[in-house]
């Protein structure tokens, strides 16, 4: 490592390398093509990031290409990648879709020397020619299996491979496999070094997994009722943007403090949302799986699935925002019986330990309080004058009756 790094990886209060940097760190450096799995939260953006910077020329234009599947995760990215390239005099812009198109051609005129975007803006630039990716010695393709797992974002980020030299070194990283990582000479033309720590890396903090039986339609008392948990935070999971508005606006009808994320409202609006969260403003951060992928909320006390995911992957990065470098988590499960036991049935092979839990007085407790049986009332004896009170009226209806009788008997003669 670079002293320079060494220094600060110090004042920042590391002790050791993560599993996934000390593995990547010298295949990268060598120039390795690679493919990186390792869980959430585990540092997989400073395992690329260190050797790969190490690697660039100051004032040589474009040489580190980005991408990420969300403008959260670029601008995220951006963050966490800019104090470390600043030790080595190079410059980091982020060209994400939904910002400013002019000024980010403005930075790019500056030639920084690491760009991170997204796959649709990056190409759109580079087609204009205002993007040049002919320096490009490196592009990392992050959360691989989501960006390449889409037909539309697989062709995007083909196409800005072949703009580039055909010596540039790709790398390419995520928490979750699927078909396409084992395709990647297929589509890349590239043999890629696997290196899979998933098994071995334990950075992931203590994180409990409740399971709260809740009637479809009590859902959003539920999530007020979390709301309203002494010191509870969490990002909120829905799967889709209509059922996100409709509960956002009961939640906000009960004064409950939260924000919303969606792909449909405006990056500043976003980011502010993201910062209401993270400065502790907002109680329940609502969203699509949207900020599923690499979104790194610091401590983030909880998750809740509002929506249960339909898939294991799914799961696996929507509980990765808590729980992250060695801090402590829950993820809430909402559903009802039948929901529920789809979904423990759907993640029965991982080694997730679920709890069934209860909101009870403003806490999540695993046990109710035993309820007092109610007192049986045995039945009372009447007493004399009731007694005496229904003789009487037995007397009188059975006199009623013999003089309606003989009454009868008068008129047929």
């Amino acid at each position: 490592m670079n002293q320079k790094f060494e220094a600060q990886f110090k004042e920042a209060g590391f002790t050791k390398l993560a599993p996934i940097q000390e593995a990547v760190y010298p295949l990268l450096a060598a120039g390795k093509d690679v493919l990186g799995l390792a869980p959430t939260g585990s540092g997989k953006t400073l395992a690329y990031s260190w050797p790969l910077l190490e690697s660039l020329l100051p004032g040589d234009g474009v040489q580190l290409l980005i991408l990420a599947p969300s403008q959260e995760l670029a601008a995220q990215l951006t963050d966490v990648i800019r104090p470390w390239a600043k030790l080595l005099n190079l410059n980091v812009t982020s060209v994400i879709g939904g910002a400013n198109v002019k000024r980010q051609v403005e930075k790019l005129k500056k030639r920084p020397e690491v760009v991170v975007g997204t796959p649709g803006r990056l190409l759109s630039l580079a087609n204009d020619k205002k993007l040049k990716l002919h320096t490009l010695t490196s592009i990392v393709i992050d959360e691989a299996d989501e960006l390449l797992g889409q037909e539309q974002t697989l062709t995007t980020c083909r196409e800005l491979v072949s703009k580039a030299p055909a010596e540039t070194q790709l790398a390419f990283f995520s928490a979750t496999k699927n078909q396409i990582l084992d395709e990647l000479h297929k589509w890349f033309g590239v043999e890629v070094t696997v290196v899979d720590v998933r098994q071995q890396d334990h950075t992931q903090g203590e994180v409990t997994h409740y399971l709260i039986e809740t009637p479809t339609r009590k859902r959003i008392e539920a999530l007020r009722k979390l709301a309203n948990v002494d010191g509870f935070y969490g990002l909120v999971f829905f799967k889709q943007a209509a059922t996100l508005k409709d509960v956002a606006e009961k939640l906000r009808h009960h004064h409950v403090p939260l924000a919303t994320l969606s792909s449909e409202q405006r990056q500043v609006d976003r980011q502010a949302a993201l910062r209401a969260l993270r400065k502790r403003e907002i109680r329940l951060l609502l969203t699509t799986d949207l900020a599923a992928r690499g979104l790194d909320i610091k401590e983030l006390p909880a998750v809740v699935n509002y929506d249960l995911p339909h898939s294991h992957n799914t799961y696996v990065h929507r509980v990765g925002r808590t729980g992250r470098m060695g801090a402590k988590g829950m993820v809430v499960n909402l559903g009802n019986e039948h929901d529920l036991r789809l979904f423990k049935q759907l993640i029965r092979k991982e080694a997730y330990h679920f709890m069934t839990a209860y909101l009870y007085e403003g806490q999540i407790v695993t046990e109710l309080p035993e309820k007092s049986s109610p007192k049986v009332r045995k039945p009372q004896k009447a007493s004399k004058p009731v007694q005496a009170v229904t003789e009487k009226v037995r007397k009188h209806k059975k006199k009623r009756k013999r003089d309606q009788k003989n009454k009868g008997k008068r008129r047929a003669k």
